[in-house]
């Protein structure tokens, strides 16, 4: 069994979701205080939008981020600036596709902490002269701050789990987009079962832990909330 192939898949994965949630964190949380503040009528129809992943199929999504990456779509004019003919088949593109993919699970927690929350905290801060950056930072921000976690946990968790997207925009090029769920995928269709054990164990102990995880923090969060006066 070479370590390199059994190492690499972890590492890369590791470090796609990794940069994937850091991206997610900094996207989703607006996107999220917007859906869970704003008074739009067009509210629901972005909140749609940002569902879409959770029930289109992985192989639409990933043949549409395809089209987008490759060298005739958008992401093929942005990697010919630095000298490249395209997005798909490159580590940056599986963070793009990831980042779409796992947008909703990350959104949907904050939003659901920031409506939690409720307007009287905030009329409050307002009222002692709190401008509306110092109320979402100083207010909304720590109260939310399960739904930070949750979604933080469930986009790492839901980054290292994809299979269909990164498949299709990705391949299987060690080291570059060869991720814990391909590498299974290969490991199974050349009968290489030991490893494939091994990988596939691991993320069965990964997936445990997370639904631990996130039932222990949800459970944390509700207990807080009925103790607060």
């Amino acid at each position: 069994m070479d370590d390199l192939n059994i190492w690499s898949p972890i590492l890369l994965t590791a470090k796609l979701a990794s940069v994937t949630t850091l991206i997610l964190m900094v996207i989703g949380t607006p996107i999220a205080w917007w859906l869970a503040r704003s008074g739009s009528r067009f509210r629901e129809a972005v909140a749609a939008v940002v569902a879409l992943p959770l029930v289109l199929p992985p192989t639409v999504l990933g043949f549409y981020l395809l089209m987008a990456l490759g060298p005739d779509g958008p992401g093929g004019m942005i990697a010919s600036l630095y000298g490249a003919r395209s997005l798909a088949f490159t580590f940056e593109g599986l963070v793009i596709g990831s980042v779409i993919y796992s947008l909703p699970f990350v959104v949907q927690p904050i939003r659901n902490a920031f409506e939690a929350i409720g307007d009287r905290p905030l009329e409050v801060a307002a009222t002692l002269g709190a401008s509306p950056w110092d109320r979402f930072w100083s207010v909304a921000v720590p109260l939310a701050r399960p739904g930070f976690l949750t979604g933080a946990v469930l986009g790492f968790s839901h980054t290292v789990g994809e299979f269909g997207v990164v498949l299709m925009i990705g391949g299987n090029i060690l080291g570059e987009t060869r991720v814990l769920s391909v590498a299974i995928y290969d490991y199974v269709e050349t009968l290489n079962w030991a490893p494939a054990h091994m990988l596939a164990a691991g993320l069965l102990v990964f997936s445990f832990l997370v639904i631990f995880t996130v039932m222990t923090l949800e459970k944390r969060w509700r207990f807080k909330r009925e103790d607060r006066p």
